[in-house]
């Protein structure tokens, strides 16, 4: 590490730091001034490597609240990790991750990892995993139309109608794990949509439900791109997101999504792995889903992040958590959970443990996806008194499964 520094990045440096990211992750294009991704970055956020007085890595952070059960609660969103190829297994990644862990405010961090095996040796556990659907349109219906189907859909572009958006977005963020905050500045990134970056796909266009009363319950944003052989058309539809409010809105978009003319595949990723449109179609085998890991989830102030969510059921137990690189976690915590999930409490203890692990299962228990009971199966959960797995997996559990519908 001899001639290494790291520092804070500066506006002026978003060019350079920006062709290390490039470099790392093989794109071949220059840095653009006019990407809408610098409208969302804070470069003070970034933490930058120095190697005679050039930046070689990077590692940077979105100020972003997150949805986890039961609140919505901030969380550094850990983005443009990387270091230049011919700095690599020097240690730099590992100084660079921990200067930045052990600087958060946050509660906890989260991310989505290019390789799963380089986060967890810095504590970050799988917390939610996403599926991908390739649907064969042709051969799926929607069963039955759920709650009334007296809604109307309007179509118009997606920067056109960025009010409504937002706020059926806001209306499901809190009951959706996973899914993080959208100011006016993510919804405009989001929403650029340059013919550069189309790949083949038209523009972005949104659909939005409308229920008898005229508010606006759901929205889809979808492209689609033509392709043809000697048979006919075999178009596919690419959803971009769908968010809806409503049983009636989920299944209203769904039903267009699946009837757009002269296509044959519909590709949704980043779905959760109970998407409602399972348990919607006649032939859910047809949807053609594929399970891959979502975000991974780092708890930076263990009793602070385990206070700030709710659980899905009363529970007492004492936790032994080790923690290798943020050594406060480490020790015995106890948890205390009353009626209806509320009435936190969590405080160091010297009683005996109920249950052991490291701080990585409880990141990737943290958004009620993963189960401790999984972890414990595998010896990474231990058990001390009978029953605490049990009892604590239920407690950390949710309705819902956490997902990511987005990859920032």
């Amino acid at each position: 590490m001899t001639g290494y520094s790291l520092r804070a990045a500066t506006t002026a440096d978003i060019d350079a730091f920006s062709r290390v990211i490039r470099g790392a992750f093989f794109v071949t294009s220059e840095p653009d001034p006019s990407d809408s991704i610098r409208t969302v970055l804070d470069p003070s956020r970034y933490t930058l490597a120095e190697f005679g007085g050039q930046i070689v890595g990077t590692a940077g952070i979105f100020t972003r609240d997150l949805a986890v059960p039961g609140a919505v609660i901030p969380a550094a969103h850990v983005t443009g990790v990387s270091v230049a190829p011919a700095h690599t297994r020097k240690g730099l990644l590992r100084r660079m991750m921990t200067d930045q862990l052990t600087s958060v405010p946050e509660a906890i961090a989260v991310l989505w990892a290019s390789e799963g095996r380089i986060y967890q040796r810095f504590g970050y556990g799988l917390a939610s995993q996403n599926v991908t659907l390739r649907a064969d349109r042709r051969e799926l219906s929607i069963r039955s139309t759920v709650g009334g189907d007296t809604g109307t859909l309007r179509s118009a572009a997606p920067s056109e109608v960025l009010k409504e958006l937002s706020e059926v977005y806001g209306r499901v963020l809190a009951e959706r794990p996973g899914w993080s905050s959208r100011d006016d500045a993510w919804w405009g990134h989001l929403t650029t949509d340059l013919e550069k970056h189309r790949d083949g796909f038209t523009a972005t266009r949104a659909v939005l439900y409308e229920n008898a009363e005229g508010v606006v319950e759901g929205f889809t944003r979808y492209r689609v791109r033509s392709e043809w052989d000697d048979n006919g058309p075999k178009g596919e539809v690419n959803v971009v997101e769908l968010v809806a409010a409503t049983p009636a809105a989920e299944a209203a978009l769904w039903r267009f999504l699946l009837r757009v003319d002269l296509t044959r595949t519909v590709v949704k990723g980043l779905s959760s792995v109970d998407e409602p449109i399972f348990h919607l179609v006649d032939e859910p085998r047809r949807l053609g889903g594929k399970i891959g890991d979502g975000l991974w989830v780092r708890i930076v102030d263990l009793p602070r992040a385990l206070v700030s969510r709710r659980y899905a059921a009363p529970v007492d137990v004492v936790l032994e958590v080790t923690d290798e690189l943020l050594p406060a976690n480490a020790g015995r915590w106890r948890l205390r959970v009353g009626a209806g999930g509320a009435l936190v409490n969590c405080s160091p203890t010297d009683a005996p443990a109920d249950l052991s692990c490291d701080v990585l299962e409880l990141g990737a228990a943290y958004l009620g996806g993963t189960k401790l009971g999984a972890l414990a199966a595998t010896g990474r959960v231990r058990e001390h008194r009978p029953g605490a797995v049990a009892a604590a997996s239920t407690a950390f559990g949710w309705h819902v499964s956490p997902a990511s519908i987005e990859i920032f």
